[in-house]
């Protein structure tokens, strides 16, 4: 497929999140199940029909040696897998025992035509590795434990030995049941070699983790949350909370999680915004605060304690009535969008046009240290709204750190000269005509419109992961024409990503429509505005479940490992399995 020329490409150094999420490449949807039957059996039917034409067969040897015995593994393998539990479909079990077949046909071939006769020691290490290729792939996709898996994987070669029992001449089902010994007793020192380092690491076993991983993708399972789980730690965060009551409107609320709503797809808190968005009551908008992909929750079920820890701070609430305008504050790369609502403090912050990613959770600490000297609340959200080809988080000590911190030291005092006046504000949201897979979450584009004294601020939230480079500059120049300060933010929600780690908003290339779409919304939040008052809140949320400190990275890197050591394994173990079906065939047929 052509890549979007919109869409960011992988070059330059990806963080493990990344790398791990594009471990998906690896997979694709099985096609219905005729067709790899229908593609095996015409190939097949040809060069039975080469071979009956030229002589070489009385009957049709591929036909009965190979079609037969794929149409058997067919129909019995997803009645048997499914029997023992684990998932598995037809149209699975259909390419899976066609492209067995192919390779078995080939390797068959190839002997033959290389090496002249020997048709036992071909057709037996055939079928050989189509029981090792099955038994592969069937632990990968269904069942971790290769002694559940071997019964299945062999019913697609037991009715070839029985075919070859009666065609071949000679001792051959003794010699296909060893060479079918061999190839077992090899891939299962494969299988031990790819879950002990995972093992090690993480006290989880490899293989698991990948039947896990394979059916959340295909079949949307959540069984990798109960991975995420055992390998998690508990944490306490704090979580800044705007709630504004407005005269004749529903509420709204403005509340920054220091959490990650990731890794990919359905599983932990990556649908974490919309989550949050329907457990509160009101106007209800979600961005990012600072946090990286160690900061996942390790179930959306986990979201339940940051919903509890901020109502609980609606008790006691002092509302007032004023805020300040708007403000700008720049250091070195670092832009931040500041307003003060009373003691509460909201800064938006963005490097645009350089890269906008994660900030670790050790920066929303320093930026709440900082913020307090001058205000009791601090609401800082991550604006998230510049990919560019690196993926790497803003990390406390880091240069870019330090520009955060500085500017928001100096928003901080800056905040606290600035006068206060009545305001008013108004909400919209607007769903949009974009699935999850062109980058767009359920919560489509929110807006919240702040008036004082005839001065409007727009706060834009996409619920996408992050914006496609230079897109965000076209849509705030947009906005400048309804408003007069505007910032445009992403939520960072990663149901986007089940199939790539990069899905950011605009990489469809729809900018045109998107704006217009933004334009609308904030005219509709603009429409809604009434007179408001506003209160802040702080809240620790207690004992929250997340991946822990570097799991993620620890998690990319063991399967990154892994998986560049698997092709060397795999072709060694090849290798000596060949080797010593070779000598088993010499000692059971010594005359060829």
């Amino acid at each position: 497929m052509k890549q979007d020329p919109r869409r960011p490409k992988g070059q330059g150094v990806q963080n493990s999140d990344a790398r791990l999420e594009n471990l998906s490449r690896y997979l694709f949807t099985a096609p219905h199940w005729p067709i790899p039957l229908a593609l095996f059996a015409i190939l097949a039917g040809c060069v039975d029909l080469g071979l009956l034409t030229t002589g070489s067969s009385p009957f049709p040897t591929v036909t009965l040696l190979f079609t037969l015995p794929v149409i058997c593994g067919f129909i019995a393998t997803k009645p048997i897998v499914s029997r023992l539990g684990r998932p598995m479909t037809w149209n699975r079990s259909s390419l899976l025992a066609a492209s067995a077949g192919l390779f078995g046909l080939l390797i068959t071939g190839t002997g033959l035509v290389l090496y002249g006769g020997r048709f036992p020691l071909w057709y037996g290490i055939a079928l050989a590795f189509i029981f090792g290729l099955r038994l592969l792939v069937l632990v990968a996709i269904s069942d971790a434990r290769s002694t559940r898996m071997s019964l299945p994987a062999l019913m697609e070669t037991v009715p070839g030995i029985i075919a070859g029992g009666f065609l071949i001449p000679g001792p051959f089902v003794l010699l296909a049941v060893i060479f079918h010994l061999i190839f077992w007793a090899g891939f299962t020192v494969f299988f031990w070699l790819i879950d002990e380092p995972m093992y090690r690491s993480l006290r989880i076993p490899g293989l698991s983790l990948l039947n896990a991983y394979v059916a959340h993708h295909t079949d949307g399972s959540k069984s990798l949350e109960v991975f995420f789980r055992k390998m998690g730690e508990e944490v306490y965060v704090p979580q800044a909370t705007i709630f504004i009551r407005r005269t004749g409107r529903g509420e709204i609320l403005f509340t920054v999680p220091n959490i990650h709503p990731g890794p990919m797809g359905t599983v932990g808190g990556s649908n974490l915004p919309s989550y949050l968005h329907d457990a509160f009551s009101g106007n209800v908008l979600v961005p990012h605060g600072c946090a990286t992909h160690d900061f996942n929750l390790v179930s959306i079920d986990e979201a339940d304690k940051l919903v509890h820890a901020v109502n609980g701070t609606r008790d006691g609430l002092k509302f007032h009535p004023c805020a300040t305008h708007s403000f700008r504050v720049s250091e070195g790369t670092v832009s931040l969008l500041v307003q003060r609502f009373s003691d509460t403090l909201l800064i938006v912050g963005t490097r645009f046009p350089l890269k906008t990613e994660d900030l670790e959770f050790a920066m929303s600490l320093a930026i709440i240290g900082e913020g307090r000297q001058f205000n009791s609340h601090i609401a800082f959200v991550d604006a998230h709204n510049c990919m560019t080809a690196g993926l790497t988080p803003v990390l406390a000590g880091s240069k870019t750190a330090a520009e955060y911190l500085g500017a928001c030291r100096t928003a901080g005092k800056m905040s606290r000269q600035m006068e206060e006046l009545p305001f008013s504000a108004g909400y919209s949201r607007m769903a949009l005509p974009y699935s999850e897979d062109e980058g767009y979450g359920q919560l489509g584009v929110q807006v919240m419109v702040i008036g004082v004294a005839g001065r409007l601020t727009a706060y834009v939230l996409y619920d996408g992961n992050n914006m496609v480079e230079g897109m965000r500059d076209e849509i705030r120049n947009a906005l400048l024409a309804l408003v007069d300060e505007a910032e445009v933010m992403t939520t960072d929600t990663h149901v986007v990503n089940m199939l790539s780690g990069k899905n950011p908003v605009g990489c469809q290339g729809n900018t045109r429509e998107l704006i217009e779409y933004t334009l609308n919304a904030v005219r509709d939040a603009i429409l809604d505005m009434a007179p408001s008052e506003s209160a802040g809140s702080t809240a620790t949320c207690d004992r929250v479940v997340i991946f822990g400190s570097s799991r993620i990275a620890q998690l990319a890197s063991t399967v990154g490992t892994i998986l560049v050591y698997v092709p060397p394994l795999i072709l060694g173990m090849l290798l000596l399995a060949g080797i010593l079906s070779l000598l088993v065939y010499v000692a059971l047929y010594p005359s060829c």
